[in-house]
Order: structure tokens, then C-alpha cells, then sequence
């Protein structure tokens, strides 16, 4: 999606409701919804796929709304309650960056060859040796920790799982 219209039109009310959920104030919400979007028309290349659109411009929006309570001192006057409804709501949107990261790494194991996939299944879900892997494959110990390396290495070439 390279056109920044289209973008907007998609986007603009997932972001402008995402903003009043935080700011509760329709003038603040909008005036910030067009401020996240000219500052990701302006970093629009920086945009790299690894989440969706709607997560990386909810994320610019709520930077601009933390910077807006800091500007404005209105930070210092903060409950503690309301630090911690923040604070979860941060965990929750992480937790989704999280859950993306992983479909989308799950995505591209079964994009792997046959071996891949299984010596990867074998090690990270079944927390196997690499000797408990060849003994299941009928390969070597040193076959399973090559063909593992070798996956490891394709899986990072198509995003940085670390």
C-alpha cells in the first residue's frame, strides 16, 4: 500500500478512535489524528512491515499524545491509578506487537523446506537436543544443528527474529 491517500482513508478513524479512547476529547483526538499522520507521511520509508500499518500508526499517535501530557505538565498530576491503566494498556499493545511477531515468524517456518520446518519445530516447540532430533529424523546430530543453523539464518534474512 504505497499510495498515502488510501492509507489515510483506511486508517484515519482506527486512529482518531484509538486517540479518543485515550485523550476522551474530540478536538484533541482530531487535531492529533492529523498530526500522526503528516508525521508518517514524513517517515513513511521507515515503515518496515513487521507490523501491521494500523499498529505502527497507533503507535506514532499515542508517542505524539505522551509528548502532548509532557509538554503541557499535565503528566505530573497523573494518579497513580491512571499510571497503571496506561502502563497495562502499553502491555496489551505490546502483547499484539508480540502476537503479530510471532504469526508472522510462524508464517515463514512453514515457507521453509521440509527438514527446516521440522528440525525448527523439533528444537523450539518440542525443546529437543539436536542428537534427539536426528534420532527422530534418522539423521546425525551435526545434520540437525547444520540444517537448524541454516534455517535460523533463512528466517532472519526474511526478518530480524532475535
Amino acid at each position: 500500500m504505497n499510495n498515502i491517500e488510501e492509507i489515510y482513508a483506511e486508517y484515519v478513524e482506527i486512529v482518531r478512535k484509538y486517540l479518543f479512547y485515550l485523550t476522551h476529547n474530540d478536538d484533541i483526538s482530531e487535531e492529533l489524528t492529523q498530526e500522526t499522520f503528516y508525521r508518517a507521511i514524513k517517515k513513511i520509508d521507515s515503515f518496515k512491515n513487521n507490523c501491521k500499518m494500523s499498529t505502527w500508526l497507533c503507535e506514532i499517535a499515542k508517542n505524539l499524545w505522551y509528548n502532548e501530557l509532557k509538554k503541557n505538565k499535565k503528566i505530573k498530576n497523573i494518579s497513580d491509578k491512571e499510571i497503571e491503566i496506561i502502563e497495562s494498556e502499553e502491555k496489551v499493545e505490546n502483547d499484539v506487537i508480540s502476537k503479530e511477531k510471532k504469526l508472522k515468524l510462524y508464517n515463514d517456518i512453514q515457507n521453509l523446506g521440509e527438514d527446516m520446518r521440522n528440525v525448527i519445530y523439533l528444537r523450539l516447540t518440542g525443546e529437543l537436543s539436536f542428537k534427539e532430533i536426528g534420532d527422530i529424523l534418522g539423521k546425525t546430530e551435526n545434520w540437525a544443528r547444520v540444517v537448524f543453523y541454516r534455517a535460523k539464518k533463512k528466517l532472519k534474512e526474511c526478518d530480524d527474529y532475535e
